[in-house]
């Protein structure tokens, strides 16, 4: 259920601040019950005891503790213009929480209506128009009667005074006003018990009113009001004690009226108000202001002390008010009932009792209802409305004639009976299921009218559309001829254009060829004549005949007659030369090309080459410093055993420090050194034969390689070749010199027992070498 009231609240767009401040004044309003007071005089003056449930209200309202002991045990006044403090009873202080608490909850629930109202509202701004549900209270009659059922069985008196109202009295009336023969319906008026309770000044609100604005009344002053002044009315009995009985339209209920006058005040202080003002909770700020703007909008009384205790009306009249507002709308609306009857007292299922539902159809006038619209006329329309709805259903035309004419002529041609209809003044008035008649043969003539006038309008919209698919057909000829006509005198335009272009270049490529053909005429004549001169090598005659055929050309006016097959003959070798050096031009492009390529290929290779000796020259360079290395530490270390032999040698001859084991150690180191420099030699011997054989061979493979130098070898393949045995050797030298190293290592070991031998030896050195 809780979840459920959560989501209701989401519906309705309250927020979840706004949601826990819900939850919060709802439990304050809990635990404000439970707080208790203690007397701390003999006067029965009282205080709050700060206990769980004091410190729990006050966390919720978000005020402290001494404010709520405050407001709860002292009040505050103001007579001629000076501040009273006055000191709560017990009695006092419990009616200020009460107060307190209910004034909470009440402006809690009104805030939440409010909040209701506005998201409802949304789509009523919008449409102007909305549909409101109306539960009422029902009527109550229990043991024991107090304020609360007082209330409640008076707005169920109002509204069933509506209920007459609208059911018989307004319809009776009706029917009387528009003149048709009609028989009253009699019903029971629940008028004179509305009377006993609104009537002023001796109605049972105005008393109760009235008793509550005297400081010493009591519930028994008040019931003996009631029936020193009431006694008369029919509706109302007096009881022992501080009981009395109203005769309601449901039956007679006998009310307690015990508490009647402190539920009617139900003052809230000042002091409580500015209490909900500090508070740091929002809500209760929100019904402070509220509280505050009704105490300036009421009117004051004089009996009462401070504008704080004249904020609000009495319960009562506020209840009165509040449901007149509700009549007010109604009257307004077109309201429409639902009568629940309860079948029985138990609320079991499938249980009927009789005499209880005859009882509640009885006194809620249903009995009368059902006489009324079996007997009456349900269903009602004004001449005018009429004639118009069903006027031209006449066969013949009544246009002309008033509206009554023409409801007449209607009823008359449908043979609609007269005791089902009445003729008022102003309507007519039908009973149940006539009127059926006439709006079944309104819509079935209506649906045949429709159906003419929509084929009537379907030829009229068919015409239409062939016209206007005739007019675009023929503006579409217009337009797609006229854009015919200037396409094609654009494309004329150009044609012209492109023909005097084409004319243009084609006479200035026949000049052009006509130029090179005289050109190549004169260049060959020239070659000719050349060759003629050369020819005659200073044959006077042949010079003569030259001159003299030269001197009939210019007599016979320069003209020159050369045969036909001879100019033939020469243009064929013309073109047959220029075909020629086409050829051959073709022929250089490719070798042109070949060229490149051998060119770029001779780069690469000589940049391998290049690349190979540069790494190979490293490798002997690391080889050669090894093995200088090795030399210069041998020669070094040489010397020292050869002058420690002698000096050993000088103690021998001298018999001083000399013996046997003294003469064998340095013969043998020294073969033994001796030994180690023939290898060493004999590495380097090698290093540098194999060095100049490897250098010697790639010079000569990159002389083959570059054309310096004839071969028949693959370059390529010999450089692979002798790249290999180039590593291999590297390889098998590098295992010969670490076994050399190995062994003089050994040597050097073997020699380290004798005293004067040199600590440091050359092969130390060569560790730090490198071969790649």
């Amino acid at each position: 259920m809780f979840r459920t009231v959560t989501e209701a609240m989401n519906i309705v767009h309250i927020s979840k601040e706004d949601q826990e401040s819900v939850f919060a004044m709802v439990s304050a309003v809990l635990w404000l019950g439970d707080v208790s007071f203690t007397v701390i005089d003999n006067e029965n003056h009282v205080e709050i005891i700060v206990d769980e449930a004091s410190e729990t209200v006050a966390e919720l309202l978000g005020c402290s503790i001494e404010d709520l002991n405050l407001a709860l045990s002292k009040r505050h006044m103001k007579v001629n213009n000076e501040n009273i403090v006055q000191k709560l009873t017990l009695a006092q202080a419990t009616d200020t929480r009460d107060a307190l608490a209910k004034s909470v909850y009440a402006s809690l629930f009104e805030w939440l209506v409010e909040q209701i109202n506005k998201s409802l509202s949304v789509g009523k701004r919008r449409t102007g128009r909305s549909i409101s549900i109306l539960d009422i209270y029902g009527f109550e009659s229990f043991d024991k009667n107090s304020f609360e059922q007082f209330c409640i069985n008076y707005a169920n008196e109002r509204l069933q005074q509506h209920f007459n109202r609208h059911l018989f009295k307004l319809e009776q009336e009706e029917y009387v006003e528009d003149g048709i023969d009609w028989a009253k319906v009699d019903f029971e008026d629940n008028q004179d018990c509305l009377n006993l309770f609104e009537k002023k000044p001796l109605g049972l609100l105005s008393l109760l009113d009235e008793e509550s604005t005297f400081p010493n009344a009591t519930d028994l002053t008040f019931a003996n009001k009631l029936k020193q002044h009431l006694n008369s009315n029919s509706c109302f009995r007096g009881e022992r004690g501080k009981a009395f009985a109203v005769r309601h339209y449901a039956g007679e209920v006998v009310y307690d009226s015990s508490g009647f006058l402190e539920k009617n005040r139900d003052l809230l202080h000042m002091d409580s108000i500015q209490l909900l003002a500090k508070c740091k909770s929002s809500l209760p700020q929100t019904f402070a202001s509220k509280m505050l703007a009704q105490s300036d909008n009421s009117i004051s009384v004089p009996y009462r002390s401070s504008a704080a205790d004249s904020q609000k009306l009495s319960v009562a009249m506020k209840f009165k008010g509040q449901l007149f507002q509700l009549m007010q709308r109604l009257e307004s609306t077109t309201p429409h009932f639902i009568r629940c009857i309860k079948p029985n007292n138990l609320q079991l299922p499938a249980i009927y009792e009789q005499g209880l539902v005859l009882q509640q159809l009885k006194c809620c006038g249903v009995l009368e209802v059902v006489r009324i619209s079996r007997s009456g006329y349900p269903t009602r329309m004004t001449h005018q409305k009429f004639a118009r709805r069903y006027g031209f259903l006449l066969l013949e035309d009544v246009a002309s004639q008033d509206p009554l004419s023409v409801s007449v002529a209607i009823l008359h041609q449908f043979n609609i009976l007269p005791e089902m209809y009445q003729v008022g003044y102003t309507k007519l008035f039908f009973r149940t299921g006539q009127i059926g008649k006439l709006e079944d043969t309104r819509n079935r003539t209506l649906h045949g009218i429709l159906r003419v006038q929509s084929c009537f309008r379907g030829h009229q919209a068919r015409h239409h559309a062939r016209e206007r698919i005739r007019g675009v057909l023929a503006l579409q000829s217009f337009i797609c001829g006229e854009n015919a006509r200037h396409i094609y005198s654009c494309l004329l335009r150009k044609h012209r254009a492109a023909t005097i272009l084409q004319r243009n270049v084609r006479c200035w490529l026949a000049r052009r060829y006509f130029t090179n053909i005289r050109r190549a005429s004169l260049v060959i004549q020239s070659g000719i004549r050349g060759n003629l001169v050369r020819r005659c090598n200073g044959n006077i005659d042949l010079i003569n005949v030259l001159k003299e055929f030269e001197s009939k050309q210019e007599a016979e006016g320069d003209q020159i007659l050369i045969k036909a097959s001879v100019l033939a003959e020469l243009q064929r070798r013309i073109l047959k030369a220029e075909a020629t050096v086409r050829e051959k031009d073709e022929e250089n492009e490719m070798l042109h090309q070949r060229l490149q390529q051998y060119e770029n290929r001779w780069l690469e290779y000589e940049q391998k080459m290049k690349a190979m000796e540069e790494m190979w020259q490293k490798q002997m360079r690391s080889l050669q410093s090894s093995l200088s290395v090795a030399k210069k530490s041998l020669a070094l270390d040489e010397t020292p055993r050869m002058s420690d032999s002698s000096v050993d040698q000088s103690w021998e001859i001298n018999g001083t420090h000399a013996g046997s084991g003294s003469q064998l150690v340095p013969r043998t180191a020294g073969r033994e050194m001796n030994a180690g420099l023939s290898v060493i030699n004999r590495l380097a011997e090698e290093f540098e034969q194999r060095s100049q054989v490897f250098a010697d061979d790639a010079t000569f493979l990159v002389e083959v390689k570059s054309g310096q130098a004839d071969a028949s070898l693959n370059p390529d393949m010999e450089l692979r070749r002798l790249k290999q045995n180039f590593d291999s050797w590297k390889k098998d030298f590098g295992s010969r010199i670490r076994e050399t190293k190995v062994i003089l290592n050994k040597l050097g070991t073997g020699n380290d027992s004798s005293p004067n031998s040199v600590k440091r030896k050359w092969w130390g050195r060569l560790n730090t070498s490198k071969f790649s």
